[in-house]
């Protein structure tokens, strides 16, 4: 009878922390499975607003606000812009002054926890920028994909998609300089966005189901005229453009990729947003599997199984090393494995998909050299 007992005990015991695995397991992986919209990844650090004056914003010293460029500065009831490190500014030792360019809504005050975005823009291609657009509802596996048209005097098409924690704002960054060079843009939301149809099971998928999506928006492009079509993805959104070039049925129209800090690895993705919010080492390996599970990431998401899946077009990949979200080495090697089709512009100083946020103008100017060829 004490042996029976005895044995139960530890039956139930493991029973009951194979579950505690489990649950710890999908803990964990909430954190790249569920990532809400249009905010700060976890990897950012939090600032606190010192002081602000004409022109000028006081924040807590750390690496990220010593950061070079331009950015985003998001706290719970404002955004603003804020420029470079202004020298010779008066400050204490535990603080840096940059630039206010401008505030978009709210206000900064002191005392305020703000982090950064590389969204510098808050609104659509009219309220932000003053341009005009159609707004458009493109059919999609799941339902009406809403998208923004700005239309443009060339038979070769930009489409161009947001990635973790962003929205379609993020692609606001770099519209003025697609239009300077008249290419037509088609910027949609896809499933897992507030405005877009709900992925099935309420997870992000890192761009392996989210392709469909695009692809939709590939149709579309084709349909309405596009001889050719530029996939312009950051982060996960360059994971669902490499998945849409490889597996489309009209891939032939893709002429060429422009990549913004794509995740080349989940796994190592997945790892990097558990570790920022403070999940256990050991956990790691759990939430690995409990992703694998939910969502059927398998295949070629094998830990450095970086390659283009036969794609064998121009392609531009912006990233750098100081990206702690989707490692660099994983672009780099996919660069020298195709060094005819692939150009890596490496930018320092910049985290996960803000290339275009460190040094706008040089990220523009390589922008412009990439797409010359295929107008």
């Amino acid at each position: 009878m004490r042996t029976a007992r005895a044995t139960a005990a530890a039956v139930t015991a493991v029973i009951g922390a194979g579950a505690a695995a489990v649950a710890a397991g999908r803990f964990a992986s909430d954190a790249a499975l569920r990532i809400p919209s249009g905010r700060p990844l976890p990897t950012e650090p939090g600032l606190t607003v010192h002081a602000t004056a004409v022109g000028q914003v006081t924040l807590t010293r750390d690496l990220a606000a010593l950061r070079p460029g331009r950015y985003g500065l998001v706290g719970e009831r404002f955004h603003a812009v804020v420029g470079p490190v202004l020298a010779g500014t008066s400050h204490s030792a535990d603080t840096v002054v940059r630039r206010l360019e401008r505030v978009t809504y709210g206000t900064p005050e002191p005392g305020d926890r703000a982090r950064f975005t590389p969204n510098v823009h808050v609104g659509d291609p009219a309220t932000a920028l003053g341009v005009d657009h159609t707004v458009l509802d493109v059919p999609g596996e799941l339902g009406p994909l809403p998208t923004w048209f700005v239309p443009g005097a060339r038979d070769t098409w930009v489409i161009a998609v947001h990635g973790l924690g962003a929205t379609r704002e993020h692609v606001l960054n770099v519209l003025d300089a697609l239009r300077r060079n008249q290419f037509p843009v088609l910027v949609p939301a896809y499933r897992g966005d507030p405005e877009a149809p709900r992925s099935p099971d309420g997870l992000n998928h890192l761009g392996e189901t989210e392709w469909r999506d695009l692809d939709a928006a590939l149709r579309h492009a084709v349909d309405s005229g596009a001889r050719k079509v530029v996939l312009y993805g950051w982060s996960t959104g360059a994971t669902m453009a490499l998945r849409t070039a490889a597996r489309s049925e009209l891939r032939e129209h893709v002429a060429g990729l422009l990549l913004d800090s794509p995740v080349l690895d989940w796994e190592s993705t997945l790892r990097a947003l558990a570790g920022a919010r403070r999940t256990p080492g050991v956990l790691l390996p759990l939430a690995v599997r409990a992703a694998q599970g939910r969502t059927g990431l398998y295949g070629d998401h094998r830990p450095g199984a970086v390659r283009l899946d036969g794609v064998a077009i121009p392609t531009q990949i912006f990233h750098g090393p100081d990206d702690t979200v989707a490692p660099w080495r994983f672009s780099r090697r996919l660069a020298a494995a195709h060094p005819n089709t692939v150009t890596l512009q490496t930018v320092r100083g910049a985290p996960h998909a803000a290339m275009w946020n460190a040094d706008p103008a040089a990220y523009e100017e390589s922008l412009r050299r990439f797409l010359v060829p295929l107008m």
